[in-house]
């Protein structure tokens, strides 16, 4: 039976304006700060699935049950909070997102869903009217696979029409970028570039660079360019903070963060600045892994709001760039198995300090080669460490070939996957790897059969930043048209109630974080979320209009929705419309 939705302005207005209530008065060490009712809550705690109330004193619930009960805990400075039948479900977490890279997208040009080179080209034009002479322009989110013939660009009309700005343009999966002539120069590139290992140049016919520079040959373009200032970095930190919270976010994992990023979040958390909490996995660098290995495991910084005790490590490339380490060629380029972006020998040798440490390993993999040099890499360092509970990752996981599937359980490995990667891929994956290898691709029930736990993310901003797109990409198979009908490879998907575990408790569990965060239980932190409609009863179509009316974290509200806002009910983020 589908439940009565309340009404959206009505419910957004009493969650911005509650006021505190008296009433009948608790005992002074009882007396709560915050009481929600009215709600219909998911908690995601076997132990008491659903509520109607919740009670929160400072940071942390005290009670979840009935709002009868509930009330006992109210005093003279209680706030009451009524939500007239709004959905409450845990604060969500994002298992796999890059916070600087989307605060730094949210000012680049944004080229998502450019169905043409010329519209690329087109909106970097228009932005280059408006920048200083001579000033670097990045844009972000470009992708062959929309455009006819889904062949990789070159930089000759780019360079044409933007000759005095050097321009550098980011594939949608960061695993590639577009410069132009300009760039190329400052850079230094010629036709003499050797390819990295790691990384390609991609040619024309006459061995001169196209411009693309796939995976680790980036940097001989990046080295380029300007490095951000401290403010800078602080401005694109906090926008983005803004946005996730602004969709139910009230933690991320953050793969692969430098040391001066993580200078401006500890900045900002013991300002209480950061409202998100942040589990960071430290960049692949020797220094930063001797440091970091040598402080050991820092957990729950400035009230929970930090965590740096996991490191990232890259496999390989990715599959729409064709970089994705595959055991034979792709289906749609003969000859071609992908590159590896670190070796074996890379992956082990970390992974054993990483053990020693007590740190966590996640490594980007997503072909089936790249998945399983990564799974062998940690059966020979767990061989030399052994240790229970070690939790190492592997992140997105996207292509395994069957027989590595149950070495996940079998290694105490976590698949974190993005459900909303198959959805975007769907469309070309199969091209990439054959009418067979494709059943091993997003594979997230074959992998939960065997008892592992999948932690949901986005990517971002690879993808949009409403994590309720990737609960429908794993309960439906479908994009957000619904197509297609029935679903892509539909036996594969999860139940509601894993979609709603993968971006609450899994995540929790895959950051060493699950007796503070991923369910509403008494102890842990008051994070939780306020939707308007119930996501685990509307019809699957209905899912991505849903709207967040309020975000808590440590049961203050760091997103209350206006009571009239034109925003798109599909909620995706400003720098990826869609």
């Amino acid at each position: 039976m589908r439940m009565s939705q309340p009404r959206h302005a009505a419910a957004a207005l009493v969650l911005a304006a509650a006021v505190s209530v008296g009433g009948a008065r608790a005992q002074s060490a009882a007396a709560a700060d915050l009481i929600v009712t009215g709600a219909r809550i998911y908690t995601v705690d076997a132990a008491r699935p659903m509520a109607e109330a919740l009670v929160v004193r400072g940071t942390r619930l005290v009670f979840v049950g009935s709002a009868r009960e509930a009330l006992v805990f109210r005093g003279a400075g209680t706030r009451v909070v009524d939500v007239h039948g709004a959905t409450i479900i845990p604060g969500m977490v994002d298992a796999h997102a890059h916070l600087l890279d989307l605060g730094q997208t949210l000012r680049q040009v944004d080229l998502s869903g450019a169905a043409t080179y010329e519209e690329v080209v087109a909106r970097v034009v228009a932005r280059a009217r408006n920048m200083p002479a001579g000033s670097w322009i990045e844009g972000w989110g470009w992708d062959q696979n929309r455009w006819p013939g889904q062949r990789f660009p070159t930089h000759d009309p780019l360079s044409a029409a933007v000759p005095d700005h050097p321009v550098l343009l980011a594939r949608v999966d960061g695993h590639a970028v577009l410069a132009n002539a300009r760039a190329m120069q400052l850079a230094g590139v010629t036709r003499d570039a050797r390819d990295p290992d790691g990384g390609r140049v991609l040619r024309d016919a006459a061995g001169n660079p196209t411009g693309v520079f796939v995976d680790n040959a980036e940097s001989l373009v990046r080295r380029a360019m300007p490095t951000p200032t401290d403010a800078e970095l602080e401005a694109a930190v906090l926008a983005a903070v803004t946005e996730c919270n602004r969709w139910g976010l009230t933690g991320i994992h953050d793969p692969g963060v430098r040391r001066p990023v993580i200078a401006v979040y500890e900045r900002l958390a013991r300002a209480s600045r950061l409202t998100l909490r942040d589990y960071v996995m430290i960049s692949d660098d020797s220094a930063m892994e001797a440091e970091y290995f040598a402080k050991g495991p820092q957990n729950a910084l400035d009230d929970g709001h930090l965590w740096i005790r996991a490191v990232k490590l890259y496999a390989d490339g990715a599959l729409g760039s064709r970089g994705a380490a595959l055991l034979s060629s792709y289906s749609d380029d003969p000859g071609n198995v992908g590159l590896l972006l670190s070796t074996p020998d890379h992956l082990r040798d970390v992974s054993v300090r990483a053990l020693k440490a007590g740190f966590q390993v996640a490594t980007h993999a997503i072909g089936d080669r790249g998945n399983r040099i990564t799974l062998d890499a940690y059966e020979a360092a767990l061989r030399a460490v052994p240790t229970a509970d070690h939790r190492f990752r592997i992140e997105h996981a996207q292509i395994i070939n069957w027989i590595d599937i149950p070495r996940f359980a079998e290694l105490g490995v976590i698949p974190s996957m993005q459900a909303v990667h198959a959805t975007s891929d769907m469309y070309w994956a199969a091209d990439r790897l054959g009418p067979t290898r494709i059943l091993g691709a997003y594979a997230w029930r074959s992998l939960l059969n065997t008892g592992v736990v999948i932690p949901n993310g986005s990517d971002m901003p690879v993808e949009r930043v409403n994590p309720l797109y990737s609960f429908h990409a794993a309960v439906t198979r479908q994009d957000e048209h619904d197509w297609p009908t029935g679903g892509w490879h539909l036996e594969q998907r999860m139940t509601r109630d894993e979609g709603l575990k993968s971006m609450t408790l899994w995540p929790a569990y895959a950051g060493f974080q699950e007796h503070d965060l991923g369910s509403l239980t008494v102890g842990k932190y008051a994070d939780f979320v306020v939707l308007d409609r119930d996501i685990m009863t509307v019809a699957d179509a209905d899912i991505l209009h849903t709207r967040v009316l309020a975000t808590y974290l440590g049961g203050r509200a760091v997103y209350t929705r206006p009571a009239e806002t034109s925003d798109s009910a599909t909620g995706t983020s400003s720098a990826h419309a869609p």
